[in-house]
């Protein structure tokens, strides 16, 4: 009899012992969070059982990918991936930039998205980072959890805890079971820096904002026996930050909308670990190596104290890589056979489906990440947020969700110079979205050397394949004797040109990386110039006048890093052209042709354009090519022959100067771009370019061009220039060197970006 007692007491203590479980609750703090991912691979290698896991914003983050049955091994290869550090910075991944939908360079440093609604009011968007795919990353890195888990946290590789906010209501919410995706990526909804998502019929935020360290709710779910809590989040500085204080105010925000982890929360029978993070902020994103070894390191020096306090026996890693794989081999490959549109309308839901084989089904994960990133390429589709639903048997469902729409845009823009060429800009668009989307666009440049006024509206169709049509009217004036240098002496050039352009183009995808656009415009031109270099109040000016036709087929692609001043990626265009014009040319003062000349002309020209960089470190090298080929024929005297001439023009200033030398019908030209990166956003650039005309157009005694094949002429030119890449645009100041008579060397200094309209010849 009391054998049996024995025996059954000691069944009885060794059934509590299994039930006795460890919870481990990882807190938030942006970028810092990643060292919880060392916490849990140093857990795990001194077999340290972790029954259950509860995090927030990043902590959830964390604590997601470890339920949904990755190593901290996988987790750490993960963020240490370009694709993660592009997801965090909205970038769109190697091989997903489709450039078909990237429009025009514009000067803009500032888009403030609207909404104009049907009763005119104007709704501010204040969400600052762009979540694209942030947003399609964690929908792919966790949708096959659901079907092994059948969208329960609970039945998770390990049950798992995620906390959210509800701004309105001022209360935590703890999300179990639903979309792990969707729960991951509202943790983490920081306000004003990413748009809510709706969960339950609720928008969400950060977790952090009212409880950053969730002990409670590891406590409250599943009462573990023991709570290991991982924190890093803590003040900001011990003390205040004189001297640094304007650089870090705006950072520092983010901090003010988290609440503060309070270490006392863990029990004593639990245990605290906070790595050393002092050296690290919210946004070092890029250290991934570096804040996992600090939650490593932390946690291996506590580790006696962590054993200590074990309420149960070790558990093998042999025994949690074999619970993981029998998790993981439950999971089913993403096979959709529905896709879901969430507030768009019937015909809208047609556009869209467009982009996904055209509503043939099955869907595999390359198609619908495809599709994806060919969708959002577009801005006006920037809303939308992606996720996938586990359906029985095997086959998943893609939802395709619209949050807040903005469909009115205004941008500003411009530069600020050292030299007369400074201006504004500002930028209108509209977006209307119904069986083909219509994007309106109305933009402005003001200056001394600089006017211009353009609008256009494209017309994307995703009927009979995709194409658009972009109607367009360009209207630009450019004064190139207000373009005086202030710094360094220089002659005049006394020229006018009134620009304008009125017509359409129609293009279509080449493939992820091209487009192909075929485009006619009315071309109706005035140029006003001296044909001396001694220009005086009494003295008339020549007027040419060219009326007529341009007709072209245009290849291109562009995925550089930047506006201007690239150091990644490449740009390619290849383009032939009709042309088909009426010159009429009336002589001034200065001419020495005094009869009025009236002459059609007609020519074809084909030009070809490379720029492409390789980056190494903090060393960014790439080339330029440029060639250019046609029959243009001569104008009515040299001056107007040469302004009116293909020109080479690779310099942030070369559009604003008239280089003789740098202009022939008939061309190659290239040079050589160095990069070197002194801080993150400061770079040291030095450029040099050689232009070959294949025949140089000079002028006459009489005043008329002729062409020259001189083997000998080759001209040179240079830059050796500082640039800070600022929120305003770059900030660059520059040392440019030009063979050319009339605009040899040059200081330049501006703020913000020199771009310009193209001009109807160009």
């Amino acid at each position: 009899m009391l054998r049996a007692v024995v025996v059954g007491l000691c069944w009885c203590l060794c059934l509590a012992a299994q039930a006795q479980k460890v919870g481990v609750v990882l807190s938030g703090g942006a970028a810092k969070g990643i060292a919880h991912v060392g916490v849990l691979k140093a857990l795990e290698e001194n077999e340290v059982p972790i029954d259950y896991i509860v995090g927030t914003s990043m902590g959830g983050i964390v604590a997601g990918c470890y339920a949904a049955g990755m190593s901290p091994a996988q987790i750490e290869e993960l963020f240490l991936t370009e694709d993660f550090l592009n997801a965090v910075n909205g970038r769109l991944e190697r091989g997903y930039n489709y450039y078909y939908n990237k429009p025009d360079e514009r000067p803009s440093f500032l888009k403030l998205n609207l909404t104009l609604d049907s009763t005119f009011n104007i709704n501010l968007n204040s969400s600052l980072a762009n979540d694209l795919v942030l947003n399609f990353t964690l929908a792919e890195k966790l949708a096959q959890s659901a079907s092994a888990s059948n969208s329960n946290f609970d039945s998770l590789f390990v049950p798992l805890r995620v906390v959210a906010a509800d701004v309105f209501t001022q209360s935590v919410v703890v999300l179990k079971s639903g979309a792990l995706s969707d729960a991951l990526r509202a943790t983490q909804t920081v306000p004003f820096f990413y748009s809510p998502i709706r969960i339950d019929g609720k928008y969400l935020f950060d977790g952090g904002v009212y409880n950053n360290f969730p002990v409670d709710v590891v406590q409250k779910d599943f009462n573990p026996d023991m709570i290991i809590g991982s924190n890093v989040s803590s003040k900001v500085y011990d003390d205040y930050p004189y001297g640094n204080d304007e650089d870090i105010v705006s950072r520092s925000l983010l901090y003010m909308l988290l609440d503060k982890s309070d270490p006392a929360q863990v029990p004593a029978t639990g245990v605290y670990i906070q790595p050393d993070l002092r050296n690290y902020s919210a946004f070092d994103f890029a250290k991934v190596r570096a804040l996992i070894d600090s939650g490593y390191a932390q946690t291996q020096r506590q580790m006696a104290e962590i054993k200590s306090k074990l309420p149960a026996s070790l558990r093998s890693c042999e025994e949690v890589a074999a619970r993981r794989n029998a998790f993981n081999s439950k999971t089913k490959p993403i096979r959709v056979e529905n896709i879901r549109y969430e507030g768009f309308s019937a015909r809208q839901q047609r556009y869209l489906n467009k982009f996904f084989k055209n509503g043939r089904r099955p869907l595999f994960l390359s198609d619908v990440k495809s599709g994806y990133y060919r969708l959002v390429s577009d801005s006006y589709f920037h809303h939308i947020f992606p996720s996938f639903r586990y359906q029985q048997p095997g086959t998943y469902e893609f939802v395709l969700a619209k949050r807040p729409q903005n469909n009115f845009q205004v941008d500003f823009g411009g530069s600020i110079t050292t030299r007369n060429i400074s201006n504004i800009y500002l930028g209108l668009n509209y977006y209307y979205f119904n069986r083909a989307l219509t994007h309106a666009d109305i933009n402005f440049y003001a200056g001394n050397f600089y006017k211009s006024a353009q609008t256009k509206a494209r017309i994307d169709f995703a009927n009979f394949g995709r194409f658009y049509v972009e109607p367009e009217a360009t209207f630009s004036n450019w004064d190139f004797l207000q373009g005086e240098d202030l710094v360094v002496k220089t002659s005049p050039t006394v020229l006018r040109r009134i620009d304008r352009k009125i017509g359409a183009q129609v293009g279509i995808p080449v493939g992820r990386q091209y487009k192909l656009a075929l485009g006619s415009y009315f071309i109706n031109n005035s140029d006003r110039y001296s044909n001396s270099k001694v220009f005086v109040s009494t003295d008339t000016l020549d007027v040419l006048r060219l009326l007529g036709w341009r007709t072209g087929l245009h290849l291109s692609t562009n995925t550089l890093d930047r506006k201007q001043y690239a150091s990644r990626g490449k740009a390619f265009q290849v383009s032939a052209d009709w042309f088909a014009v009426h010159e009429i040319s009336e002589p001034g003062s200065t001419a020495a042709i005094r009869t009025i000349s009236d002459q059609h002309h007609t020519w074809l020209r084909a030009r070809i354009s490379l720029e492409e960089y390789f980056k190494r470190g903090i060393y960014s090298s790439g080339y330029v090519f440029e060639g250019v080929f046609s029959n243009q024929p001569f104008f009515s005297n040299y001056r107007g022959t040469v302004i009116n001439a293909p020109g080479f023009q690779p310099l942030q200033d070369s559009r604003t100067l008239m280089l003789e030398n740098f202009r022939a019908f008939n061309y190659i030209a290239g040079g050589w771009r160095n990069v070197f990166a002194i801080r993150k956003s400061l770079d040291f650039r030095l450029e040099g370019y050689l232009f070959k005309p294949i025949e140089s157009i000079i002028e006459q005694n009489d005043q008329t061009a002729a062409l020259t094949n001189e083997l000998t002429r080759i001209h040179f030119m240079g830059s050796a220039a500082l640039v800070l890449h600022s929120t305003v645009g770059p900030i660059g100041l520059s040392l440019n060197y030009y063979d050319d008579a009339e605009n040899q060397l040059g200081i330049l200094l501006h703020v913000g970006f020199l771009l310009f309209h193209k001009t109807s010849l160009e």
